[in-house]
């Protein structure tokens, strides 16, 4: 049994799932497998029309299988918002077809929401390598200004032919490229996690993830070619992302640190050039910080810290939720969210006496785990240069000033424990930030 094979035996929402070459042909079988004798509905967008939508809707047809007219958004602003998300749930609510998504992250995110409202089950054709939420429970929708995530399961059956993927613009397999490159810091923030005493690790979900991850990473220049073999390495490693997502019911297993730099960027709506960024570009600079604080940790000594000294300095959780206050200037939306998640992870001071000295205890074994974990901040900058990812803050919008800030408030962001949590505890997170963004820093101001 192949990797995929064996996520695939231990997922709850995903029962079906065809990759490779020409794997769309498979479309109608997948279909007429999960809903025998139903209609379909072709959702999709005029890019993704083109790409594989029209195709699909004449496979289906040809299979024997109802097609109803399809529903093509041809809005240029598209984007995974909650207005579009409502015009998908319009166009089913006069139908009782099964949708079949055809496209990348907007659509996929906007079908899979939609059918979970009107308690339908869907399937996705992908389009291009460009994110792992394909296959992970849960959608990404901006509502009301904010990036959300909705409880919703991923399609029922999934479809990923390789040749469309390698086909799309190659700044789609970059950002899926980015975004799976992401998994190798966050693995090593769940590491932290656990040896911190915080959150045991699951380890069919990491070893889903990880196993195989940097054999998928080895060409990014190749991908950005659109070799078709590399952009499926890339392809099921994202998808494989999604089905320990679902596993865990939660994104853990792929998402640390680098991935609140990109929801903090949503929640400040980052746009660049009058477009909004990809989830996977915002992540990739999230990984290159993400990276650096994780070698910034492995030169510290930790055994030498001493717990009695840090839980005399931690302050108390109403002081903290004041420093809330002050960082985002009392914007009530950051002020919300970013209290909850920090109770969510916050401890008094006798707790944070015995995180510090599991950490310690742990401390040889954990530096050895984390530097075999993680690649290299040059390794890492370089491989996103070769696919065509950007490399520096100022190629997706964000001023070395503003990532310093972004970078002074990811403490508060979710309550999902990390190297930055490591930092902040033992009272060296200013250090940090110094070294990176002072005189001879990576990202010097």
């Amino acid at each position: 049994m192949n990797q995929i094979e064996n996520a695939l035996s231990r997922t709850t929402d995903t029962k079906a799932l065809e990759i490779g070459s020409g794997a769309v042909k498979k479309t109608p079988l997948i279909f007429n497998r999960l809903f025998p004798g139903d209609k379909a509905l072709v959702i999709a967008d005029t890019n993704t029309w083109k790409a594989a939508g029209n195709l699909v809707q004449s496979l289906l047809e040809s299979g024997g299988i109802t097609v109803e007219s399809p529903f093509i958004i041809s809005d240029p602003n598209l984007y995974a918002e909650w207005s579009y998300m409502e015009a998908v749930e319009n166009a089913l609510k006069v139908s009782d077809a099964v949708p079949v998504a055809v496209g990348s992250g907007v659509i996929n995110d906007l079908t899979k929401l939609a059918s979970f409202r009107l308690g339908r089950r869907y399937v996705c054709v992908g389009t291009a390598a460009s994110m792992d939420g394909y296959t992970a429970y849960g959608a990404s929708i901006t509502f009301k200004g904010n990036k959300r995530t909705f409880d919703c399961p991923a399609p029922l059956g999934f479809v990923m032919d390789s040749s469309i993927a390698a086909a799309a613009p190659y700044k789609m397999s970059a950002s899926g490229y980015a975004d799976l490159i992401a998994k190798i810091p966050a693995g090593a923030d769940w590491i932290i996690a656990e040896c911190a005493g915080i959150e045991k690790i699951n380890s069919f979900a990491f070893d889903v993830v990880q196993k195989g991850l940097k054999n998928a990473l080895s060409d990014p220049a190749a991908i950005r070619a659109g070799d078709e073999a590399e952009v499926e390495k890339l392809a099921e490693g994202l998808l494989l992302s999604g089905f320990a997502m679902q596993a865990c019911q939660n994104s853990r297993p792929a998402s640390g640190i680098e991935h609140q730099f990109s929801h903090l960027w949503d929640m400040e709506h980052l746009t660049f050039g009058g477009k909004s960024v990809s989830h996977g570009f915002k992540v990739g600079i999230g990984t290159l910080v993400s990276t650096a604080f994780l070698e910034l940790l492995l030169e510290e000594d930790i055994p030498a810290v001493n717990e009695d000294s840090c839980a005399e300095k931690w302050k108390s959780f109403e002081d903290t939720q004041k420093d809330i206050v002050d960082a985002f200037n009392g914007d009530a939306e950051f002020v919300e969210r970013c209290t909850a998640e920090t109770r969510n992870k916050y401890t008094d001071a006798e707790g944070l006496r015995k995180q510090i000295a599991l950490l310690k205890s742990n401390w040889p074994h954990l530096k050895e785990r984390i530097s075999e974990q993680i690649i290299p901040f040059g390794s890492v900058k370089k491989r996103l240069e070769l696919v065509g990812a950007p490399t520096e803050p100022e190629q997706i919008g964000i001023s070395r000033k503003r990532l310093l800030k972004s970078c002074k408030v990811i403490p508060y962001m979710r309550s999902r424990f990390s190297s930055v949590d490591v930092a902040v505890r033992i009272g060296i997170f200013d250090k940090w930030l110094d070294k990176l963004f002072g005189k001879g820093g990576i990202w010097e101001i």
